[in-house]
């Protein structure tokens, strides 16, 4: 069986090996949504990963729910996200872009002004959210997409995802899961519509396939998608996940999808990565709680063909150099996770470094 530090294959995406490193919103963009410079040097930093899995990038200015978070829909942000991927290239490693619409997640607060908040139907998000100009506030309430109004979201995907591969990305990686757009479609507290959209699993599940019909028509072989199935995360519920992700994975089987990103299941009834074993027919990606000996572990056993690291990527950018040599893994700050700024960013040292932020 393949090791961790194996080289892969994914689609058309030549990986030197099988650490991949998460997608995580770290909130270090521009308020209108534009990378900054320090964002090229964290993603230049853990370059060494087998390949980067971008944090969320809004396809429009409605996908975008958090302050701070990117997007990937004018020639500014392009300009930067190339600055991005071209630092990867250059130290070696491959960088796949996530589309994140945050669909009825988010606050008007963390949107431009003509942005507005849409979703399957109008109904609001459960909790608050962040925002730099107001604090804590309750989520918007969503206008529920009509009809003809759905191919122009699948277009926002198509047109990002197009934009993504101009700015040197791998490939594109559609965000499925922790309660945003496509996800808001699937579940069924979300999802009230009569039309053909909403009721059944099938019908649930179209949004999401037609979405990733679209993106492969721009990127043939460089897409992925992950998924979380029975993630109650954002307010979601699916009484009955197995059957919606069957009918998800089903529909989308004759895309030949570079990969699926499949996170552990919250519910211990539900053993996701088996469900995506039986029903998906490439290379999983699996996520969530692993570290360098498990990872391993699930790879020689055949589980999947390769590992994600999330929370072990913030204090360690060089952690394909530590889990290869056996060395100890860096703690990482909290309180630093989502602000602005270099510090608990792009300050945490290397393994042959003696100092930590502090």
């Amino acid at each position: 069986m393949a090791g961790l530090f194996d080289p892969l294959q994914l689609g058309d995406i030549a990986l030197a090996n099988r650490v991949i490193m998460a997608p995580m919103t770290r909130s270090r963009a521009s308020a209108d949504a534009v990378p900054t410079p320090i964002m090229v040097e964290y993603y230049r930093q853990r370059a060494s990963a087998g390949l980067i899995v971008s944090e969320g990038i809004a396809p429009s200015r409605h996908g975008i729910g958090y302050c701070r978070t990117p997007g990937i829909y004018n020639d500014a942000q392009v300009a930067v996200w190339r600055q991005v991927t071209d630092a990867v290239h250059a130290a070696g490693g491959r960088i796949v872009a996530q589309l994140m619409h945050c669909g009825r997640v988010g606050s008007h607060f963390n949107k431009a002004p003509d942005a507005e908040t849409v979703a399957p139907s109008a109904v609001r998000a459960a909790g608050s959210i962040f925002t730099d100009v107001a604090g804590m506030q309750e989520q918007d309430m969503p206008r529920a997409l009509a009809l003809g109004e759905i191919p122009d979201v699948v277009g926002e995907y198509a047109t990002a995802t197009r934009l993504a591969i101009q700015a040197g990305f791998d490939g594109v990686e559609l965000h499925c899961t922790s309660g945003y757009l496509p996800m808001q479609f699937m579940a069924t507290n979300s999802n009230l519509r009569t039309d053909g959209y909403g009721g059944s699993a099938r019908n649930r599940v179209r949004f999401v396939i037609e979405t990733l019909e679209a993106m492969t028509q721009e990127a043939r072989g460089r897409v992925g998608m992950r998924i979380c199935p029975g993630n109650p995360f954002n307010d979601v519920l699916d009484p009955d996940p197995a059957a919606t992700y069957q009918a998800l994975l089903s529909g989308s089987a004759g895309l030949q999808l570079a990969y699926l990103h499949v996170i552990r299941s919250p519910l211990r009834s539900l053993d996701a990565f088996a469900l995506a074993r039986e029903h998906f027919g490439g290379a999983l990606i699996l996520n969530d709680g692993f570290d360098g000996a498990r990872a391993s572990k699930a790879l020689a056993e055949g589980r999947g063909a390769a590992v994600s690291f999330a929370r072990h990527y913030i204090g360690n950018p060089d952690l394909v150099h530590r889990l290869r040599e056996g060395l100890p893994l860096a703690a990482f700050d909290p309180k630093s996770l989502y602000t602005p700024g270099q510090a608990g960013y792009t300050d945490y040292p290397r393994a042959d470094t003696a100092t930590a932020p502090s």
